[in-house]
């Protein structure tokens, strides 16, 4: 655009090449009109100002003026100029009018704000009002951040532009980068510069988003994942949908009814048309929700259901079999993450589903190739009766009622304020046992370990005052418990698993029990005293179900941090026939737990669980086997370093749905045990580290 001296405009070219370019002075795009330019613009026609009008009045001679602004001015239609718009404004090169004071120079802070006094800012840096900025966090000159912000601890913000309502975890890394409202980017995920994550996107644990890439709206970037190319189509970019057990996520938020729905589309389209699935929850709203959600996905698929509604887990299994129906599903709160969501499915037997159907699911999901049903083969739902009449009468067959009836047992039950159907007081007390109950009532979120560990305590001080025979905290919906002794001490973990084993092969010599990978050697030393069998499996519930289906003769599965399996009642883990079984065991066996207890090998056995990034745990497997001899090694899951003459191992085992890596160590020797894992937590983080410097990472 080029003015006289009276400002009136002589020539007008929008948008020209580089060749065309007659002067330095731009149309800013604010226009100015008196109505009678209207008369210029033809009916019922697209129009552009800059394209058809101006010219059309330059040609007329219309009078046109421009004002030449001396002051800022920049086009942000693009994405880098956006960003330096940010930077100019912080940088005082533009003169803005902030909504937060100014609490230091440059440095501007919104009201109800909080900042650990850990972190460090180098201004100029803005942060909006109701904000949290974690301990020992970095911000770096040029950080805008939004309303409603929460900044994990340690974590390092060079440049980014936060819009309201983000929220990053631990340890982040951010370099001049956009983060579009309610976008979530988990601990230790790192997003480069240039990058766009668009609004509502999760970007999770240990992710990368390299250079320049863009996240469009309403994705989600799977843990661990390296993107280098933009996500446009479909909502993930991840490894697969289903972890170690199932499908899980933080609830209501990765594990939304509109997720719970399309899944069970998915579910229900590799299924025959018509066939039947059992969907069962625990007591929880929230799982009510997903639960309702993915029977509507399933319907639509032409699948009918069997809806047990609110039941324990070991129910389901029981009841799968018995309806004879071509799957089940199971929604409950994840046992190990208090935040999280946990979907089983299950095969005919009740058992976790294989891997290769798995696959199946996933392919479907991701593609998107799901049924639609016509109307009139929209699956039914329908309400089995007697279910928990069912389940009793297939417990009852597997006990020894006689020795029940007459054991005079009293029993503490702690269901931790997340009771999963109390079906088994009413057991005990059908068979003369006296059972009191503690905390059954129920609240919609997982207890912390802590406040676990004191209703535990809690636990064992009631059954010393009542002097009964044991106490026991069932949890994870019916699968998993804590035995507390006469004495009021708990047995948990592997002097759990031991003690069960000692109980059984007790009881039946010359038998065989299955146990995850990294179980004590204790359950060796017990099966040498009863010419038993250990059959050691993969550390994943699924392998302890199949095997304990395929293996003859085995009388226990699982372990203390599992739960335990009895293969004749039904393949999962339960802990209302636990206790039942530990009640009949200890009659016939005229013992208690406390002389079990002091019974027991006294095995060394210790674990530590170290972060160790997606990409390393490969290499690192890989490295565990060459500098080890071979003849020394077990490779059931994970590597496992053995001493062919003595029961002393040691197991490396990379975590199936995390950034981790367990290290198990085993021995009769304290100071072997101590030594060991020592040495193997320095051997593995020199080689995490060397992989992470000496590597350059392609994105």
């Amino acid at each position: 655009m080029i003015t006289d001296e009276n400002q009136r405009i002589r020539r007008f070219l929008e948008k020209p090449s580089t060749s065309e370019i007659f002067s330095d002075t731009v149309n800013t795009g604010t226009y100015i009109l008196e109505p009678e330019v209207l008369q210029y613009l033809p009916a019922n026609t697209e129009c552009d100002f800059s394209k058809d009008l101006f010219p059309t009045l330059l040609a007329k001679n219309e009078s046109m003026f421009g004002y030449i602004a001396e002051g800022y001015w920049c086009d942000v239609g693009h994405l880098d100029s956006y960003r330096k718009v940010q930077y100019d404004a912080l940088s005082r090169k533009v003169q803005v009018e902030y909504a937060y004071a100014e609490r230091s120079p440059g440095i501007w802070i919104g009201n109800n704000t909080f900042i650990d006094d850990s972190v460090e800012i180098r201004p100029p840096v803005m942060i909006g009002d109701n904000c949290r900025i974690g301990a020992k966090t970095h911000l770096e000159p040029g950080t805008v951040i939004g309303d409603n912000v929460t900044v994990g601890a340690n974590s390092d913000l060079k440049r980014p532009i936060l819009w309201n309502g983000v929220m990053l975890g631990e340890e982040v890394h951010l370099r001049a980068c956009t983060i579009v409202r309610g976008s979530r980017v988990e601990r230790r995920a790192h997003v480069l510069e240039g990058a766009i994550v668009g609004a509502l996107s999760t970007i999770e644990e240990e992710a990368h988003i390299a250079t320049g890439v863009k996240i469009w709206p309403n994705k989600r970037v799977e843990a661990g994942a390296i993107l280098n190319v933009n996500l446009i189509w479909g909502n993930t970019a991840q490894r697969n949908l289903f972890g170690q057990r199932g499908v899980s996520g933080l609830a209501n938020i990765d594990i939304t009814p509109e997720f719970a729905v399309k899944l069970g589309s998915a579910y229900g389209s590799t299924l025959k048309l018509g066939s039947m699935v059992l969907v069962s929850r625990d007591q929880r709203s929230v799982s009510r929700m997903v639960s309702r959600s993915l029977i509507a996905g399933l319907m639509s698929a032409g699948i009918s259901v069997q809806n047990l509604q609110a039941t324990a887990i070991p129910i389901s299994r029981t009841m799968v079999s018995l309806l004879g129906v071509a799957g089940g599903i199971h929604v409950r709160l994840h046992p190990e993450r208090i935040d999280h969501l946990l979907i089983e499915f299950l095969d005919r037997q009740g058992i976790n589903i294989s891997k290769t159907i798995e696959k199946k699911i996933e392919g479907t999901y991701f593609k998107e190739d799901l049924r639609r049903a016509a109307i009139a083969d929209i699956g039914e739902m329908s309400y089995p009766a007697q279910i928990v009449e069912s389940y009793s009468e297939r417990f009852e067959q597997h006990l020894n009622i006689g020795a029940l009836t007459n054991s005079g047992s009293k029993v503490v039950i702690d269901y931790a304020y997340a009771v999963s159907g109390a079906v088994l007081p009413q057991l005990l007390t059908k068979f003369s046992c006296d059972a009191v109950v503690l905390n059954a009532s129920l609240k919609q979120t997982a207890l912390l370990g802590q406040q676990k560990e004191m209703l535990l305590s809690q636990l064992g001080h009631v059954v010393e005052a009542l002097g009964a025979s044991m106490g026991v905290q069932v949890a994870a919906n019916g699968e998993q418990l804590t035995l507390v002794d006469e004495t009021g001490l708990s047995i948990q973990g592997e002097h759990l698993t031991a003690l069960l084993v000692n109980i059984l092969l007790t009881a039946n010599p010359r038998s065989a029990i299955v146990v995850p990978v990294y179980a004590s050697s204790a359950v060796e030393q017990i099966a040498r005293r009863h010419d038993a069998r250990v059959i050691r499996v993969k550390a994943n519930p699924t392998a302890l179900m199949e095997a304990c289906r395929r293996t003859p003769n085995v009388v226990l599965g699982g372990s203390g941090d599992t739960g335990f399996i009895f293969p004749e009642l039904h393949p999962g883990f339960d802990a209302m026939f636990t206790i039942a079984k530990l009640i009949e065991m200890l009659t016939i066996q005229e013992r208690s737990l406390g002389q079990i207890r002091a019974d027991l090998p006294i095995v060394f056995h210790k674990s530590h669980t170290m972060r160790c990034p997606w990409r390393v745990k490969g290499a690192l497997m890989r490295h565990l086997v060459e500098v080890h001899d071979r003849d020394h090694l077990e490779l059931i899951d994970g590597v496992k370093v053995i001493d062919p003459l003595s029961d002393n191992w040691v197991l490396v085992l990379p975590d199936a749905g995390e950034p981790l890596v367990h290290i198990f160590v085993n021995s009769d020797s304290r100071e072997w045990t101590e030594n060991s894992i020592k040495d193997y937590r320095h051997q593995v983080q020199v080689f995490i580290d060397q992989e992470q410097s000496g590597r350059h990472i392609e994105f």
